[in-house]
């Protein structure tokens, strides 16, 4: 299994700066179930105002609870363009029973099986921001296939083994736009710090030439679209 963190401290290079989330928008990041730190999600919300700005929707894989759903969401209002998000909602390999990620509060009782649904329109709801994001529900190869428009900014926080990672970047990655934004979460270089699969997918994307990078905020790495392919 291949997943997340040991806390490491924050380091940035050439930040993306851009006006932050409205106050009741950032307080609501930060009570929602996830595991994004605020300053990847402000670097995030950065990179989702500027994507807004080039009038198509934002996309996000890995929804689960809705953390950073919120801030695309709150980027899109403003931009006045559409927010998607990509999940099938039964938790990915970490979030199983049995796993350090596992929260049985999200645990269908009928079924017995993780379904992070509803948790995550309560969070759209008391945020307000339930008519500005569209839930695509379902795995994320199926979804990008079925997907033909242009996308201003694609965020990949989906599965973090080598077979997901690759299948949303090899789904989603074609659909950004000349100028869009690729941004990946929880790219580790150290394998002390966590699991590698993003970290090979952002390698991947730069040494496509299709992708440039803009930013680093801690584990959040932004790349722009400069070129063809993936």
């Amino acid at each position: 299994m291949e997943r997340r963190r040991k806390q490491t401290r924050p380091t940035w290079r050439n930040p993306v700066t851009a006006p932050a989330p409205t106050p009741d928008v950032l307080a609501a990041f930060e009570a929602a179930k996830g595991f994004m730190p605020v300053h990847e999600g402000l670097a995030l919300y950065a990179a989702a105002t500027e994507a807004g700005a080039l009038g198509l929707p934002l996309l996000e894989v890995g929804t689960y609870c809705g953390r950073s759903t919120l801030l695309l969401a709150d980027a899109a209002r403003s931009a006045g363009v559409g927010a998607l998000t990509v999940d099938h909602h039964r938790g990915s390999e970490e979030q199983q029973p049995g796993w350090e990620y596992h929260d049985p509060g999200v645990v269908d009782p009928e079924i017995g099986l993780m379904d992070t649904l509803p948790t995550f329109r309560r969070t759209l709801h008391r945020a307000g921001l339930e008519e500005h994001v569209v839930a695509l529900v379902g795995r994320s190869p199926q979804v990008a296939a079925v997907w033909a428009g242009p996308l201003g900014l694609v965020f990949i926080d989906g599965g973090h083994t080598d077979e997901h990672a690759n299948a949303d970047y090899e789904g989603w990655a074609p659909h950004i736009a000349e100028g869009g934004l690729l941004v990946i979460h929880d790219v580790f270089p150290d394998p002390a710090d966590g699991g590698q699969a993003p970290y090979r997918v952002y390698l991947r994307a730069l040494a496509s030439g299709a992708f440039t990078e803009v930013s680093v905020t801690d584990s959040l790495r932004v790349l722009r679209r400069t070129g063809a392919g993936i």
